[in-house]
């Protein structure tokens, strides 16, 4: 059953997010996020079977909501020629760069950094293994396809990890981008100019690793 069948379970996963992005998973008070979701406490075990339950629960939310936004499309992308290559790294950027500038990308960004600054923790693992792994292959494919270069070679992968990390960077130093471009947030005509900053960049970078 999707999320949208369960909104007890839904907001629960909401909640969590927020609490652990704010106070970290020890510190987070499963009582706070019952009543966050406007639950009692014992719909935690039922859903999830405790703390721990929900903790993944809220890894596989956020994996299945990135992996809408850097959906490829079907196919071996190592099939795709030069320009339909390219084309497939300019949309999917783009996509990227909506979503990180989106007020709904907040609701993961604390809780993926507090993760992710955790070695070996359990919502990293599960995120590596059920989107990022995958994905990322996926992208270095397209990479080679639109480059020449080939795909699992270290700097084929820094150079997709880079190109990524350019666009999720204008939701991370939110509050320093606005501030020093003088934005209100993220308005419509802010969203253009990163898209076309970063696209410009894109298209700089694979002409140089084609050439």
């Amino acid at each position: 059953m999707q999320d949208s069948d369960h909104p007890t379970r839904t907001a629960l996963i909401r909640a969590a997010l927020r609490q652990f992005g704010s106070e970290g998973f020890e510190a987070a008070s499963t009582r706070a996020i019952a009543a966050e979701a406007e639950t009692n406490i014992s719909s935690i075990a039922y859903h999830f079977g405790g703390k721990e339950g929900l903790r993944l629960a809220c890894a596989d939310f956020v994996a299945a909501r990135i992996g809408k936004v850097a959906k490829l499309g079907p196919g071996d992308p190592a099939m795709l020629d030069r320009n339909a290559a390219r084309s497939v790294l300019r949309r999917l950027l783009r996509r990227i760069v909506l979503f990180t500038t989106s007020p709904a990308s907040e609701l993961f960004v604390s809780f993926l950094l507090r993760e992710l600054a955790q070695p070996g923790s359990p919502v990293t693992e599960r995120i590596f293994a059920t989107l990022i792994e995958s994905r990322h292959r996926a992208l270095c494919r397209i990479w080679q396809a639109a480059t020449g270069r080939p795909a699992e070679s270290d700097d084929v992968r820094l150079a997709v990890f880079s190109v990524v990390g350019q666009a999720v960077y204008f939701r991370l130093a939110a509050p320093v981008v606005q501030r020093r471009m003088r934005w209100g947030g993220y308005p419509p005509f802010a969203v253009r100019a990163v898209v076309k900053r970063l696209v410009f960049n894109l298209d700089a970078i694979l002409e140089a690793e084609h050439g």
